[in-house]
Protein backbone atom coordinates (compact mmCIF):
# COMPACT_ATOMS: atom_id res chain seq x y z
CA UNK A 1 0.00 0.00 0.00
CA UNK A 2 2.82 2.60 1.01
CA UNK A 3 4.13 1.35 -2.21
CA UNK A 4 1.31 2.45 -4.44
CA UNK A 5 0.97 5.98 -3.00
CA UNK A 6 4.90 6.17 -3.20
CA UNK A 7 4.43 5.41 -7.15
CA UNK A 8 1.13 7.67 -7.69
CA UNK A 9 2.64 10.73 -6.06
CA UNK A 10 5.61 10.11 -7.94
CA UNK A 11 3.23 10.01 -11.25
CA UNK A 12 1.34 13.15 -9.90
CA UNK A 13 4.57 15.10 -9.50
CA UNK A 14 6.24 14.30 -12.88
CA UNK A 15 3.32 15.45 -14.36
CA UNK A 16 2.78 18.68 -13.34
CA UNK A 17 6.12 20.70 -14.48
CA UNK A 18 5.10 19.11 -17.82
CA UNK A 19 1.95 20.45 -17.59
CA UNK A 20 2.88 24.12 -16.67
CA UNK A 21 5.19 24.21 -19.64
CA UNK A 22 2.25 23.31 -22.40
CA UNK A 23 0.54 26.08 -20.75
CA UNK A 24 3.21 28.21 -20.50
CA UNK A 25 4.06 27.96 -24.35
CA UNK A 26 0.00 28.28 -25.57
CA UNK A 27 0.22 31.69 -23.53
CA UNK A 28 3.26 32.59 -25.10
CA UNK A 29 1.87 31.95 -28.53
CA UNK A 30 -1.10 33.68 -27.75
CA UNK A 31 1.04 36.85 -26.58
CA UNK A 32 3.19 36.50 -29.63
CA UNK A 33 0.09 37.04 -32.12
CA UNK A 34 -1.65 39.81 -30.34
CA UNK A 35 1.47 41.44 -29.60
CA UNK A 36 3.65 40.61 -32.60
CA UNK A 37 4.95 44.39 -33.03
CA UNK A 38 6.44 44.12 -29.54
CA UNK A 39 8.48 41.24 -30.33
CA UNK A 40 9.61 43.16 -33.88
CA UNK A 41 10.71 45.86 -31.89
CA UNK A 42 12.56 44.20 -29.20
CA UNK A 43 14.00 42.00 -31.96
CA UNK A 44 15.09 45.90 -33.64
CA UNK A 45 16.74 46.72 -30.71
CA UNK A 46 18.65 43.61 -29.99
CA UNK A 47 19.97 43.79 -33.69
CA UNK A 48 21.21 47.78 -33.49
CA UNK A 49 22.67 46.55 -30.25
CA UNK A 50 24.60 43.59 -31.31
CA UNK A 51 25.33 45.83 -35.14
CA UNK A 52 28.92 47.58 -34.02
CA UNK A 53 29.77 43.64 -32.75
CA UNK A 54 29.07 42.57 -36.04
CA UNK A 55 30.32 44.80 -38.02
CA UNK A 56 33.62 44.34 -36.12
CA UNK A 57 33.07 40.34 -36.37
CA UNK A 58 32.71 40.52 -39.80
CA UNK A 59 35.85 42.52 -40.92
CA UNK A 60 38.13 39.65 -40.24
CA UNK A 61 35.77 37.09 -41.66
CA UNK A 62 35.84 38.63 -44.79
CA UNK A 63 39.63 38.72 -45.12
CA UNK A 64 39.50 35.15 -44.50
CA UNK A 65 37.19 34.77 -46.86
CA UNK A 66 39.34 36.84 -49.46
CA UNK A 67 42.37 35.23 -48.82
CA UNK A 68 40.73 31.94 -49.22
CA UNK A 69 39.39 32.63 -52.85
CA UNK A 70 42.52 34.13 -54.18
CA UNK A 71 44.80 30.62 -53.15
CA UNK A 72 43.50 29.18 -56.57
CA UNK A 73 44.20 32.56 -58.06
CA UNK A 74 47.61 32.81 -56.90
CA UNK A 75 48.96 30.04 -59.02
CA UNK A 76 47.14 31.26 -62.36
CA UNK A 77 49.06 35.24 -61.42
CA UNK A 78 52.15 33.80 -62.94
CA UNK A 79 51.48 32.65 -66.36
CA UNK A 80 48.94 35.49 -66.61
CA UNK A 81 51.85 37.71 -66.33
CA UNK A 82 53.79 36.22 -68.55
CA UNK A 83 51.43 36.21 -71.15
CA UNK A 84 51.01 40.01 -70.60
CA UNK A 85 54.78 40.49 -70.91
CA UNK A 86 54.85 38.90 -74.60
CA UNK A 87 51.79 40.51 -75.44
CA UNK A 88 52.99 44.03 -74.35
CA UNK A 89 56.04 42.59 -75.99
CA UNK A 90 54.68 42.08 -79.67
CA UNK A 91 52.75 45.33 -79.49
CA UNK A 92 55.86 47.44 -79.04
CA UNK A 93 56.67 45.76 -82.18
CA UNK A 94 53.85 46.57 -83.94
CA UNK A 95 53.65 50.33 -82.61
CA UNK A 96 57.21 50.80 -84.05
CA UNK A 97 56.46 48.98 -87.40
CA UNK A 98 53.54 51.52 -87.52
CA UNK A 99 55.76 54.37 -86.59
CA UNK A 100 58.27 53.71 -89.85
CA UNK A 101 54.80 53.26 -91.90
CA UNK A 102 53.00 56.37 -90.53
CA UNK A 103 56.65 58.29 -91.57
CA UNK A 104 56.95 56.38 -95.09
CA UNK A 105 53.02 56.89 -96.24
CA UNK A 106 54.00 60.67 -95.28
CA UNK A 107 57.09 60.75 -97.18
CA UNK A 108 55.30 59.46 -100.11
CA UNK A 109 52.22 61.83 -99.91
CA UNK A 110 54.27 64.55 -100.25
CA UNK A 111 56.66 63.09 -103.25
CA UNK A 112 52.92 62.96 -105.24
CA UNK A 113 51.22 65.96 -103.58
CA UNK A 114 48.59 63.73 -102.50
CA UNK A 115 44.91 65.43 -100.94
CA UNK A 116 45.23 65.34 -97.19
CA UNK A 117 42.34 63.50 -95.67
CA UNK A 118 39.55 65.49 -93.49
CA UNK A 119 39.93 66.07 -90.58
CA UNK A 120 36.68 64.83 -88.39
CA UNK A 121 35.02 66.27 -85.64
CA UNK A 122 33.03 64.11 -83.18
CA UNK A 123 30.33 64.65 -80.97
CA UNK A 124 30.46 62.65 -77.75
CA UNK A 125 26.90 61.33 -76.96
CA UNK A 126 25.41 58.92 -74.23
CA UNK A 127 23.10 55.80 -74.91
CA UNK A 128 19.67 57.32 -73.12
CA UNK A 129 17.28 54.28 -74.85
CA UNK A 130 17.13 51.24 -77.01
CA UNK A 131 14.35 49.94 -79.22
CA UNK A 132 14.79 46.11 -80.36
CA UNK A 133 11.52 45.79 -82.35
CA UNK A 134 11.43 42.32 -84.81
CA UNK A 135 11.61 45.20 -87.42
CA UNK A 136 14.03 47.77 -85.99
CA UNK A 137 16.62 48.08 -84.42
CA UNK A 138 17.39 51.49 -83.20
CA UNK A 139 19.03 53.38 -80.35
CA UNK A 140 18.51 56.75 -78.76
CA UNK A 141 21.29 59.52 -78.35
CA UNK A 142 21.34 62.60 -75.91
CA UNK A 143 23.02 64.48 -78.72
CA UNK A 144 20.86 66.67 -81.22
CA UNK A 145 21.07 69.75 -83.89
CA UNK A 146 22.18 72.04 -81.11
CA UNK A 147 25.06 69.76 -81.00
CA UNK A 148 26.11 69.36 -84.14
CA UNK A 149 24.33 66.02 -85.24
CA UNK A 150 22.83 66.02 -88.54
CA UNK A 151 21.03 62.97 -90.09
CA UNK A 152 23.63 60.25 -91.86
CA UNK A 153 26.19 60.84 -89.60
CA UNK A 154 28.33 57.50 -88.52
CA UNK A 155 28.24 56.50 -84.73
CA UNK A 156 30.83 54.43 -83.64
CA UNK A 157 31.56 53.17 -80.40
CA UNK A 158 35.65 52.53 -78.81
CA UNK A 159 35.48 49.34 -80.67
CA UNK A 160 33.87 49.94 -84.33
CA UNK A 161 30.93 51.48 -86.17
CA UNK A 162 27.75 50.50 -84.64
CA UNK A 163 25.50 52.63 -87.35
CA UNK A 164 24.61 55.58 -88.21
CA UNK A 165 21.80 58.70 -87.92
CA UNK A 166 18.42 58.58 -89.44
CA UNK A 167 16.60 61.56 -87.44
CA UNK A 168 17.78 64.26 -85.02
CA UNK A 169 15.97 66.76 -83.10
CA UNK A 170 17.06 69.59 -81.34
CA UNK A 171 18.40 67.72 -78.21
CA UNK A 172 18.25 63.80 -79.28
CA UNK A 173 18.59 61.86 -82.24
CA UNK A 174 17.94 58.00 -83.14
CA UNK A 175 20.41 55.56 -84.97
CA UNK A 176 19.94 53.35 -87.11
CA UNK A 177 22.40 50.01 -86.23
CA UNK A 178 24.06 48.21 -89.47
CA UNK A 179 21.87 45.36 -87.87
CA UNK A 180 18.56 46.74 -88.50
CA UNK A 181 17.04 45.58 -92.30
CA UNK A 182 16.56 49.16 -93.53
CA UNK A 183 20.41 49.79 -93.25
CA UNK A 184 22.54 49.44 -96.08
CA UNK A 185 26.57 50.65 -95.70
CA UNK A 186 28.84 50.41 -98.15
CA UNK A 187 31.77 48.56 -97.27
CA UNK A 188 35.10 47.94 -98.19
CA UNK A 189 36.64 44.79 -98.11
CA UNK A 190 40.70 44.31 -97.05
CA UNK A 191 42.84 43.14 -98.27
CA UNK A 192 41.73 43.33 -102.12
CA UNK A 193 39.63 46.58 -101.68
CA UNK A 194 36.98 44.88 -102.93
CA UNK A 195 33.48 46.88 -103.21
CA UNK A 196 30.97 45.48 -101.00
CA UNK A 197 27.21 46.57 -99.59
CA UNK A 198 26.21 45.65 -95.51
CA UNK A 199 22.90 44.51 -95.68
CA UNK A 200 21.64 44.36 -92.58
CA UNK A 201 18.53 41.57 -91.64
CA UNK A 202 18.03 42.37 -87.96
CA UNK A 203 20.82 39.13 -87.02
CA UNK A 204 23.81 40.00 -84.70
CA UNK A 205 25.76 39.43 -88.27
CA UNK A 206 24.59 41.64 -91.48
CA UNK A 207 25.29 40.10 -95.10
CA UNK A 208 27.59 40.95 -97.33
CA UNK A 209 26.54 41.51 -101.11
CA UNK A 210 29.33 42.15 -103.41
CA UNK A 211 29.06 44.31 -105.96
CA UNK A 212 31.01 42.81 -108.57
CA UNK A 213 30.13 39.13 -109.21
CA UNK A 214 33.64 37.74 -109.63
CA UNK A 215 34.61 39.64 -106.81
CA UNK A 216 36.67 36.85 -104.32
CA UNK A 217 36.92 36.92 -100.74
CA UNK A 218 37.52 34.46 -97.90
CA UNK A 219 36.52 34.57 -94.08
CA UNK A 220 39.07 36.48 -91.75
CA UNK A 221 38.96 39.56 -93.88
CA UNK A 222 38.52 43.20 -92.71
CA UNK A 223 35.69 44.85 -93.67
CA UNK A 224 35.79 49.41 -93.32
CA UNK A 225 34.09 51.61 -94.56
CA UNK A 226 33.98 52.55 -97.89
CA UNK A 227 32.91 56.55 -97.78
CA UNK A 228 31.03 56.04 -100.88
CA UNK A 229 28.63 59.25 -100.81
CA UNK A 230 30.38 61.54 -98.77
CA UNK A 231 28.53 61.08 -95.67
CA UNK A 232 30.75 58.27 -93.71
CA UNK A 233 33.95 58.60 -93.57
CA UNK A 234 36.38 55.75 -95.32
CA UNK A 235 38.15 53.48 -93.53
CA UNK A 236 36.35 53.32 -90.26
CA UNK A 237 36.45 49.25 -88.60
CA UNK A 238 32.92 47.49 -88.92
CA UNK A 239 34.22 43.72 -88.60
CA UNK A 240 35.50 40.71 -89.74
CA UNK A 241 33.95 38.21 -92.92
CA UNK A 242 32.52 35.06 -92.25
CA UNK A 243 30.92 31.84 -93.62
CA UNK A 244 27.42 31.45 -94.07
CA UNK A 245 26.73 28.69 -96.21
CA UNK A 246 27.39 30.00 -99.96
CA UNK A 247 27.64 33.18 -99.26
CA UNK A 248 29.48 35.63 -96.49
CA UNK A 249 28.72 38.06 -93.50
CA UNK A 250 30.45 40.58 -91.31
CA UNK A 251 31.08 39.62 -87.80
CA UNK A 252 30.28 43.31 -86.18
CA UNK A 253 33.48 44.47 -83.79
CA UNK A 254 30.94 46.65 -81.64
CA UNK A 255 28.03 45.57 -80.11
CA UNK A 256 25.51 47.49 -79.98
CA UNK A 257 23.79 45.94 -77.00
CA UNK A 258 26.75 46.96 -74.71
CA UNK A 259 27.64 50.70 -75.82
CA UNK A 260 26.81 53.02 -73.26
CA UNK A 261 29.16 56.44 -74.55
CA UNK A 262 29.36 56.65 -78.82
CA UNK A 263 30.82 59.20 -81.10
CA UNK A 264 28.75 61.28 -83.49
CA UNK A 265 31.40 61.70 -86.63
CA UNK A 266 31.08 64.89 -88.45
CA UNK A 267 32.35 64.35 -92.37
CA UNK A 268 29.65 66.91 -93.84
CA UNK A 269 31.92 68.71 -96.08
CA UNK A 270 31.53 72.25 -96.39
CA UNK A 271 30.03 74.10 -99.52
CA UNK A 272 32.70 74.99 -101.79
CA UNK A 273 32.46 78.59 -103.74
CA UNK A 274 32.18 77.73 -107.57
CA UNK A 275 35.72 79.03 -109.33
CA UNK A 276 35.32 82.55 -110.65
CA UNK A 277 34.79 82.39 -114.43
CA UNK A 278 38.07 82.64 -116.71
CA UNK A 279 38.95 85.47 -119.05
CA UNK A 280 39.17 83.26 -122.17
CA UNK A 281 40.08 84.70 -125.20
CA UNK A 282 37.32 85.09 -127.54
CA UNK A 283 38.87 83.06 -130.19
CA UNK A 284 39.00 79.96 -128.49
CA UNK A 285 34.84 79.81 -128.16
CA UNK A 286 34.99 80.77 -132.33
CA UNK A 287 34.00 84.02 -131.89
CA UNK A 288 34.88 87.46 -133.20
CA UNK A 289 37.09 88.91 -130.49
CA UNK A 290 35.36 92.24 -129.81
CA UNK A 291 35.96 95.54 -130.45
CA UNK A 292 39.01 97.47 -128.25
CA UNK A 293 36.62 100.47 -125.82
CA UNK A 294 37.57 104.12 -127.11
CA UNK A 295 39.98 105.92 -125.41
CA UNK A 296 38.97 108.03 -122.58
CA UNK A 297 39.10 111.96 -123.28
CA UNK A 298 42.12 114.50 -122.62
CA UNK A 299 40.56 117.13 -120.95
CA UNK A 300 42.06 120.28 -122.61
CA UNK A 301 44.51 122.83 -120.53
CA UNK A 302 43.30 126.20 -119.35
CA UNK A 303 45.29 129.20 -120.13
CA UNK A 304 45.82 129.34 -116.32
CA UNK A 305 47.03 126.35 -116.34
CA UNK A 306 49.04 125.75 -119.54
CA UNK A 307 52.60 125.86 -118.82
CA UNK A 308 54.88 129.25 -119.31
CA UNK A 309 57.83 128.67 -122.22
CA UNK A 310 60.89 130.48 -121.86
CA UNK A 311 62.60 131.67 -124.49
CA UNK A 312 66.68 131.21 -124.90
CA UNK A 313 69.08 134.53 -124.31
CA UNK A 314 71.32 135.55 -127.19
CA UNK A 315 74.83 137.04 -126.89
CA UNK A 316 75.31 140.44 -128.17
CA UNK A 317 77.64 140.34 -131.33
CA UNK A 318 81.35 142.07 -130.67
CA UNK A 319 81.69 143.34 -134.70
CA UNK A 320 79.24 146.22 -135.77
CA UNK A 321 76.82 145.82 -138.85
CA UNK A 322 78.81 146.71 -142.05
CA UNK A 323 82.38 147.63 -139.83
CA UNK A 324 85.58 146.43 -142.06
CA UNK A 325 86.80 143.76 -139.84
CA UNK A 326 90.86 144.93 -138.81
CA UNK A 327 93.78 144.36 -140.61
Amino acid sequence: MANGTWKIARRGNAQLPLVIVLALAVVLVLVGKAQSGLFDTARVKITDAMAPLLEDVRVPLDGIERWAGSIGEIFSVYSENLRLKDENARLRQWRNTSVVLEGRVTHYEALLHAVPDQKLAAVLARVVGRANHPFLRTMILDAGTQDGAKAGQAVMDEKGMIGRLYLTGKHTSWVILLTDINSRVPVTVAPGSVQAILDGDNSAAPKLDMVLSTATVKPGDQVVSSGDGGLVPPGLPIGTVVQDGAGFRVALLADATQSESVEILNFARAPEAPPATPQLPAEAAGLKPLAPPPPAPIPASTPATAPKLKMPAIAPTTAAAGGSSPE
